[in-house]
């Protein structure tokens, strides 16, 4: 599925100005979404919020280069492993994702926004299951 560069990081950039919150509002909705996945993650989320803003961060910069891209979330996949992540995971952390993004997006959020950043994140996906996977081996 196609998704459009510059809208993921003019997109993004309106949410992210939004700083530790943007973070704050993912996990309160993942753990609400999934609570056994909040054993994965240590008791002060303070760290855990700069490391997701930071990976985001640079996900969505080089969204448009995947000989920057790839590489980037092949190593993500596979540290994932070393925290327990399973390929049942990444559902439920996409779907907080997009319920993230369409919050702090607010009324700019729409249908076509919602399939650019489902696309990218499906990317996302796929590659980290796929190294982690090459990584249980």
């Amino acid at each position: 599925m196609p998704m459009d560069p510059r809208k993921l990081k003019d997109n993004f950039a309106l949410v992210g100005a939004n700083g530790v919150e943007v973070a704050e509002y993912f996990y309160a909705d993942l753990f609400a979404r999934a609570p056994q996945l909040r054993s994965l993650f240590p008791a002060g989320m303070g760290r855990q919020h700069e490391v997701l803003l930071a990976a985001l961060s640079q996900i969505v910069s080089s969204v448009d280069d995947p000989d920057t891209l790839v590489p980037f979330l092949r190593d993500l996949g596979k540290r994932h492993v070393g925290f327990g992540v399973t390929a049942e995971h990444y559902a439920p952390v996409g779907a907080s994702l997009l319920a993230t993004l369409a919050y702090f997006t607010g009324p700019g959020w729409d249908a076509a926004l919602e399939r650019d950043w489902t696309a990218a994140y499906g990317l996302v996906a796929q590659v980290m299951t796929e190294a982690a996977a090459e990584q249980a081996v």
